[in-house]
């Protein structure tokens, strides 16, 4: 979809203290996310550049990896050169046995 341009990293090789940006739906965070991850939906990005780091390691995170994929587009078209797409998103994250957890206690699931 983005072609090869893209820079984008997989589940295993997320580095250790990056900036993990999850920009799925409220109902998708709360049934299950990374820890120490940033929520930040989609739709809110433009008016919540402020909140996004422009230096660092920032890996941006959506359920399969399209949301976010535009996301790293358009961030990269605003002037962050640090970004990059989970490759496969939270499904990807949970199929490499990386931690997923809720705020509320309840078993962790990525829909």
């Amino acid at each position: 979809m983005f072609g090869s341009q893209l820079p984008s990293v997989t589940a295993g090789d997320v580095p250790a203290g990056a900036y993990l940006l999850d920009v799925r739906e409220q109902d998708e965070w709360d049934a299950g996310h990374a820890p120490g991850a940033h929520h930040l939906p989609m739709q809110e990005v433009p008016a919540r550049l402020d909140e996004i780091p422009s230096d660092g390691d920032v890996v941006v995170v959506c359920r399969m990896g399209g949301r976010s994929g535009q996301v790293v587009n358009y961030l990269l078209n605003n002037g962050w050169d640090n970004v990059r797409n989970l490759d496969g998103g939270m499904k990807a994250w949970s199929a490499a046995s990386r931690d997923v957890v809720t705020d509320d206690g309840n078993p962790p699931r990525i829909i």
